[in-house]
């Protein structure tokens, strides 16, 4: 029997479409399960008659595999996967190399890798996306680790992801370590952003216009054509057309309170580490532990109050500025991202391709858009760009819909419709623009209390003052650092 060219473990639903995606592509796959059982359903099932071998052991596993070996996870992250390399290690040789697909914590890769390099062997953490369909005809791919690894993987890869219009694969190697399941955690942290900001669109179109979800149907498949052009539009115009087979339309049947994986929160908490202001995707997160909240909620909605106003305006000119909201605020949250990944980069010591990122999520992915497009142009220009808020074509876009999120921003609070991830995206968007913030006033209330000094706008940058306000504390003051 041929051997495989790359062996998989996990016959879950990303595990069983990767396998069909990379056989449909001329690779020979052998997979392996923990419950072997689902080892026999699938080769007698979706797998028959095709180039994949069912291994009943590790070691059998591994007896199927080209050299150098190639092994790819696909279970749940955390302790499961250290289990499996644990298991995994003493059939392979020097140089083989362990993939891990799922959706690992960045730190976790980061040791691993080095776990991994210490026995000899090479290691990468993917990130994958794209779902049980992506998985299937061609997810983004986003691998990092061991550098040696990416020229035995590249072929098997490129081969299986998804493609741009013009044919370019959305894979390519991200950096070292972490990085690949770090790039892939601020894709999740966007999308957390995308579908709040979707949502908050949704209510107010709902609550403010009175908009039948045929209406708003309409209004996302218009959208659709645009400059909003996204598989997360796609699904939602889909949704809100959707109906049982009992004539219900499913939307108003679902439960208003919803769930994560744990990704979003991981890129807030990175974000907090590093010290960037990544307010929407946070507001995003947050918005769905208040979901969860539901049946207090229910409680405190028969005795809070807020306004009884009702939206008095020209709907369609308000379904544009939300069209208009929508987009600016997009463009912040990616803007935020990108902050991100700036900083991490440079927290640890990756050299990141930011327009490759942004094609790597043309295709395949959740968050894909013609909008990415515009990003990776924005960075084949300049790689050093700063901001995207600062890009040419973002900076016009922006302007053009700066009245029109205002009027979103005023009609929500006017209405008491939360909209938390739009209205964070444009106060981070005037704070940013701001040459002066009142944190000298802040600096200043931290002196006084806790002598934690503070610099002057009439001397150098680096150096610190410290004032005796009340007569009373004398001139020891705090050290000065930066958390």
């Amino acid at each position: 029997m041929a051997q495989a060219d790359i062996g998989l473990i996990g016959l879950a639903v990303m595990g069983e479409n990767l396998i069909l995606n990379a056989e449909s592509k001329g690779f020979t796959v052998a997979c392996f399960n923990r419950t072997v059982s689902k080892v026999d359903n699938f080769i007698n099932g979706r797998a028959k008659g095709k180039n994949i071998i069912g291994c009943h052991s590790i070691e059998e596993l591994a007896e199927n595999l080209k050299k150098p070996r190639k092994v790819m996870l696909l279970v749940k992250a955390g302790a499961a996967v250290d289990s499996f390399i644990d298991m995994l290690l003493p059939h392979l040789e020097d140089g083989d190399i362990i993939i891990d697909g799922g959706n690992s914590h960045f730190p976790d890769t980061i040791r691993r890798t080095e776990y991994v390099e210490s026995k000899g062997k090479l290691y990468i953490g993917t990130g994958v996306s794209g779902g049980e369909e992506g998985a299937l005809r061609g997810p983004s791919i986003m691998p990092g680790g061991s550098p040696p690894a990416w020229e035995h993987v590249k072929p098997i890869f490129q081969a299986i992801c998804a493609k741009t219009d013009d044919g370019e694969p959305c894979c390519d190697w991200v950096g070292e370590n972490g990085a690949g399941h770090f790039v892939k955690m601020v894709h999740n942290g966007i999308e957390y952003g995308d579908m709040q900001m979707i949502c908050e669109t949704y209510q107010l179109m709902k609550e403010a216009l009175g908009m039948s979800n045929q209406e708003m149907h309409e209004v996302f498949a218009e959208w659709n054509k645009g400059e909003l052009d996204s598989y997360l539009i796609e699904i939602t115009r889909d949704i809100l057309g959707y109906k049982d087979e009992e004539g219900n339309e499913t939307i108003d049947l679902i439960l208003d309170t919803a769930g994560q994986k744990g990704t979003g929160k991981w890129t807030g908490i990175e974000a907090l580490d590093v010290g960037q202001p990544l307010t929407l995707i946070v507001e995003a997160v947050f918005a769905r532990c208040l979901s969860a909240l539901k049946e207090e909620r229910a409680k405190v909605s028969k005795v809070l109050k807020g306004p009884k106003a009702k939206f008095r305006g020209d709907k369609e000119k308000f379904i544009n500025d939300l069209r208009q909201a929508l987009y600016a605020s997009k463009i912040v949250s990616y803007a935020q991202g990108y902050m991100l990944m700036r900083a991490a980069a440079k927290e640890h010591n990756w050299n990141l391709n930011y327009g490759g990122i942004a094609l790597m999520w043309r295709g395949g992915c959740i968050i894909r858009s013609v909008f990415l497009g515009k990003i990776k142009q924005a960075f084949d220009k300049k790689p050093t760009l700063e901001n995207l808020l600062i890009d040419p074509f973002f900076k016009s876009a922006v302007r053009k819909a700066q009245t029109s999120w205002r009027r979103v921003v005023t009609t929500a609070v006017k209405l008491g419709i939360p909209a938390p991830a739009i209205s964070s995206a444009l106060a981070f968007y005037d704070g940013y623009r701001h040459e002066r913030l009142p944190q000298n006033l802040l600096q200043a209330q931290r002196d006084y209390f806790g002598a934690h000094t503070y610099e002057r706008v009439d001397k150098p940058r680096g150096e610190f003052f410290h004032t005796n306000w009340t007569g009373r504390g004398g001139t020891t003051a705090a050290s000065t650092y930066t958390v």
